[in-house]
């Protein structure tokens, strides 16, 4: 009897041929609703559950969401034309009010006011001023044809709308200028993406986000079309469609200045921007890259960090222009998650990448059945990180809970998947007759995946063995630990499940699945008992 191990670690690979997977035979040939943890091994994600539990109500009835932030300690939302506040997602607040005193208005006086219109809003852009508020001020920028920057803050404390105080305006940027991005830079709010101006970034007065034409205000035309912005390491990243830049020294207008990155690759999508790891990641035509401060004088170096999920990226980027795409980091998880759709497809058909930092890189896998036409994260006023995403009827959901789907409050079974690659045991030309296999599987409650074996690429001339189902591995109590009524005392503690198989072949892949509404679970390596034969 001989032994195989492997560990998994490495994420989805769709790039290697059956060659090279086979000097790494951690990694995934599928990984569909499967996380990457950074210590190691392939984890079942976590659901999504409707935001306001089973009192949940939508911010503007069925009307898509166009985009989400987290502000203070609720949530802001943009729907069909209009932008809302809620702490708790049972009510929501209409914030996109007309005339509001400049000291803010109490909440009757805020509610009574008229709306200010934005009849062509689409989807929403958001970045936060700090400034001497408690929970700061937020610009909203819009893909709409004609709508204005919106600013939006909120003071008082209390759990209902009504204990606060609301302040908002809409912002003039040159005239007729409707800027698409957004974001803060060394204290001036910078704004670019207006179909007047499409290559032109406007930067306001220092500290005094609404004004355009104070002190320290100014503009500058680039040669390519801006498509994102983004304040990093003391520059502001200037994304185009072809190429990228950084601006510095903003409040100096002697020695302000714009030069290149590169000239050679540009950002598909502004929403596929994050800050992650101390770098910028991007979609950009041939892959997510990373704009990462190097040794080389005057440079920043791009670098791809997807080659493992080429294919997938690929399609991604050729479909762009037909699909809503959002995204945000886990920074709990240490974690890039972007979603995309067609903006009529069914939530059973969204998908997503979800991209983990591990010591060895970017690891990769894939999402079906979230639709995320908004998606964003941030730390609340206790510093607890909160993840919401919205979708296209018009629902908000705290993302990364529970055990199952639930769109609309529909309990939906999450189908994940995870297959390794044909393994020959470093010997092809061996038949291998498998007698167990010991699975490194870690339950986080009631669970039942299925494991299933091929053999020699699932030949229809080779017996195929039945599927077997890895049953839960009770959790050990753990003094001090434990939650009462869940842990099982006196449980083994044993990490590995021992599941008899039988069958042989040459090669031989092994998938691991479940479609359900059960708890999460880990797959974290395994080994094969198994006895040579004879050679072909």
């Amino acid at each position: 009897m001989q032994a195989f191990g492997l560990s998994c670690q490495g994420g989805l690979n769709t790039n290697l041929n059956q060659f090279q997977m086979l000097q790494q035979p951690g990694f995934a040939t599928e990984l569909q609703n499967f996380e990457v943890d950074p210590d190691g091994g392939y984890r079942r994600i976590n659901g999504y559950t409707l935001y306001g539990g089973s009192s949940a109500a939508r911010p503007n009835s069925s009307n898509p969401i166009l985009g989400l932030f987290v502000y203070g300690d609720g949530v802001i939302a943009a729907s069909g034309t209009n932008l809302y506040f809620s702490l708790d997602g049972t009510s929501w607040l209409q914030i996109n009010r007309s005339s509001v005193s400049g000291s803010g208005d109490n909440y009757s006086t805020f509610t009574g006011r008229s709306t200010a219109a934005r009849t062509s809003q689409s989807y929403a852009n958001f970045t936060l001023f700090e400034g001497n508020t408690t929970y700061g001020e937020v610009v909203i920028t819009d893909k709409g044809s004609g709508v204005k920057p919106a600013l939006f803050k909120m003071t008082g404390t209390g759990d209902n709308l009504s204990d606060r105080t609301y302040f908002y305006e809409e912002i003039t940027v040159s005239g007729t200028h409707y800027p698409k991005f957004c974001t803060i830079h060394d204290k001036h709010l910078v704004v670019a993406g207006a179909a007047t101006a499409p290559n032109t970034i406007f930067y306001s007065g220092t500290s005094d986000i609404n004004d355009f034409t104070s002190t320290g205000s100014g503009s500058i035309v680039l040669d390519d079309q801006v498509v994102g912005l983004k304040s990093f390491r003391g520059d502001l990243i200037i994304f185009c469609k072809n190429s990228i830049y950084k601006l510095t020294n903003i409040n100096d207008s002697n020695s302000i200045a714009i030069t290149p990155i590169t000239q050679n690759v540009g950002c598909l999508d502004g929403r596929s921007i994050q800050e992650i790891g101390g770098d910028l990641i991007f979609l950009s035509p041939d892959g997510f890259r990373l704009v990462a401060g190097t040794a080389r004088i005057g440079d920043v170096e791009l670098s791809s960090v997807s080659r493992q999920i080429q294919s997938i990226v690929a399609s991604l980027a050729s479909n762009i222009g037909s699909l809503v795409i959002s995204s945000a980091v886990l920074r709990s998880k240490s974690q890039y998650r972007l979603f995309y759709s067609a903006g009529s497809a069914s939530t059973d058909t969204a998908k997503g990448i979800i991209g983990t930092i591990t010591p060895q890189g970017f690891e990769w896998s894939e999402t079906i059945g979230i639709q995320a036409h908004g998606f964003t994260s941030g730390f609340d006023n206790d510093s607890v990180e909160q993840i919401y995403h919205g979708d296209k009827d018009g629902y908000v959901y705290n993302h990364n809970t529970g055990n199952d789907f639930n769109p609309a409050g529909t309990q939906t079974n999450i189908d994940a998947r995870y297959k390794t690659p044909n393994l020959d045991f470093g010997d092809a030309g061996t038949l291998k007759t498998l007698h167990y296999t010991k699975i490194s599987f870690t339950p986080e409650g009631t669970v039942q995946p299925t494991l299933k074996i091929t053999y020699d690429f699932d030949d229809t001339n080779r017996p195929q063995p039945p599927n077997y189902t890895l049953d839960s591995i009770p959790t050990p109590a753990v003094f001090g630990d434990s939650t009462l009524g869940t842990a099982v005392f006196g449980a083994s503690q044993d990490p590995m499940a021992r599941q008899a198989v039988q069958g042989s072949g040459h090669n031989i892949a092994f998938k691991i699945f479940s479609q359900d509404t059960n708890a999460p679970y880990s797959i974290n390596g395994f080994y094969v008992d198994y006895r040579p034969s004879g050679r072909r």
